[in-house]
């Protein structure tokens, strides 16, 4: 029997600051983000087991995280805590425009990460491996980390799933490009938002962009589109999911919930049809409180929404 949960994401945590809308513009609701730790918990809060690979600081703030995830029920016996590295922070803001991010998290303890801390054991005893681009752009030593991560999911049969997000301040879009695109070509799951991946591909329609996706290799294309719901396409055929209307609050971490409840409703038994169904509804109902885990549904929840239509 497996040691490992079922679910393993990779990246980085980070403590988050929330400015509401309707503040004083001074105070700010602490939270916690990073969009791999979002993914596994929104994992967990449907019945998935689900693990992080990464690293946090001996600050109150990487003490935080763990009491965090021990409460969400992660498995951390792959966390490690740097010695004198920070953990990252994130800042987000709102405005008309939507919600914007900023971030102090330059050689943050895991930015650190080295691949000799990718344990591939219990890579290789999941069933599912997640990382996104933020964790490959954080640092060189990072990206290597992934990359040692996702040699051992593909060397085991362990399918690895892939969100393209994606952040200039981190690195150029000429390397995003191509350390994206590489990294699609290895995945069985990609998870790629729509304006992201506009910027990404210079294409505008999301049919052309499963297209683009599916030509680089990735049997499985999950285009979240926000408002419009989500596109589906593998080489077989494809399915646009209509949106779940909700009176969105903040949208910080809504593809994070989506890409955990679409892998955990897979590893569930769920066709991916079902299980987008099921994302798109939880992502929606993220957005209904500030910050990205706070309100990320439980499984109830989003099986209540879905029955009544």
């Amino acid at each position: 029997m497996s040691t490992s949960p079922a679910i393993v994401s990779i990246g980085e945590p980070l403590i988050e600051f929330n400015r509401p809308r309707e503040g004083d513009g001074r105070t700010w609701l602490q939270g916690f983000g990073g969009d791999s730790q979002n993914v596994a918990i929104a994992a967990a809060r449907q019945g998935a087991r689900a693990g992080y690979i990464t690293s946090v600081g001996q600050d109150w703030m990487g003490d935080a995280f763990l009491d965090l995830w021990k409460a969400e029920g992660l498995d951390t016996s792959c966390v490690s805590r740097h010695p004198s590295a920070p953990t990252g922070v994130s800042f987000v803001t709102h405005s008309a425009a939507g919600h914007k991010f900023d971030y102090l998290r330059k050689n943050s303890a895991a930015s650190l990460m080295q691949p000799s801390d990718v344990p591939a054991g219990y890579v290789a005893d999941a069933k599912f491996l997640h990382l996104s681009a933020i964790g490959q752009a954080i640092s060189t030593s990072a990206r290597e980390a992934c990359g040692a991560a996702i040699s051992a999911a593909r060397a085991a049969g362990v399918k690895v799933s892939y969100d393209t997000n994606l952040r200039l301040r981190l690195w150029d879009l000429e390397t995003a490009r191509r350390e994206i695109h590489a990294t699609v070509a290895l995945c069985d799951i990609l998870l790629p938002s729509l304006d992201d991946s506009q910027q990404l591909t210079g294409l505008a329609e999301p049919d052309a962009i499963a297209d683009f996706y599916l030509g680089l290799g990735a049997p499985l294309v999950a285009l979240k589109m926000s408002a419009d719901g989500a596109l589906l396409a593998t080489p077989q055929g494809r399915v646009r999911l209509a949106p779940h209307r909700v009176e969105a609050v903040d949208a910080t971490g809504a593809g994070d919930t989506f890409d955990g409840a679409f892998l955990a409703r897979l590893l569930a038994g769920d066709d991916p049809q079902t299980a987008g169904r099921y994302a798109n509804v939880a992502a929606a109902l993220s957005t209904l409180g500030y910050g990205a885990v706070a309100p990320i549904p439980r499984a109830a929840e989003v099986l209540a929404a879905l029955k009544s239509g």
